[in-house]
């Protein structure tokens, strides 16, 4: 069986595909010769994920499933959430986003967060959708440099140090989007293997 992860990141699909039964063959982006940016146009987590999902689907006629990621701040009512790669505006640069958030949170106390992911699977004429949550909070300044996005601000629950610090096995543990995944991987290989 193939399909295919809307994403074009070599590591994102390898990662997964070690996760995967070996009867699921994982194709990326560019495997199926999409070169198209699939525009992010929803104002929701779950109706970016879906209209990548339905893009895929449609144009290529492949079983496919898509992801979209957004750091929700407690204190700011959710943002950047939806918003969180281009948090800062123009031109899009995780070190601006990161300076605008800290700058937007230097009169709160309150600085709990949390990190969402919702998976959309295309399969078989059905949809279902799985979602991660990893909750914690944001740092006052910049912590390590592993990584991308807000990991050198978002410290975990449970844990003494940011994203950041943490290898990408130790935060793909704990992570939303590892938490998705896994759910992803569990439900593939109760129902396809």
């Amino acid at each position: 069986m193939k399909l295919v992860f809307a994403t074009n990141n070599t590591n994102k699909l390898e990662e997964v595909q070690e996760m995967l039964p070996k009867s699921i063959q994982l194709l990326g982006l560019k495997d199926i010769n999409c070169f198209e940016e699939i525009a992010e146009t929803e104002t929701t987590l779950e109706g970016n994920s879906k209209l990548k999902a339905s893009f895929i689907t449609d144009k290529f006629s492949f079983d496919c499933f898509a992801d979209d990621t957004g750091l929700e701040v407690e204190s700011l009512n959710g943002k950047p959430g939806v918003y969180s790669a281009r948090f800062a505006g123009e031109p899009y640069s995780s070190e601006n986003n990161m300076q605008k958030l800290l700058k937007d949170l230097q009169k709160h106390q309150n600085r709990k967060a949390q990190f969402r992911t919702v998976i959309c699977l295309h399969i078989a004429t059905q949809e279902f959708l799985f979602e991660g949550v990893c909750k914690g909070e944001i740092l006052t300044k910049k912590e390590g440099t592993e990584g991308f996005g807000y990991d050198p601000i978002f410290r975990p629950e449970g844990f003494s140090q940011s994203f950041a610090t943490m290898s990408s096995l130790e935060k793909n543990r704990i992570s939303h989007r590892g938490i998705a995944i896994k759910k992803l991987v569990d439900f593939l290989k109760d129902t396809y293997s």
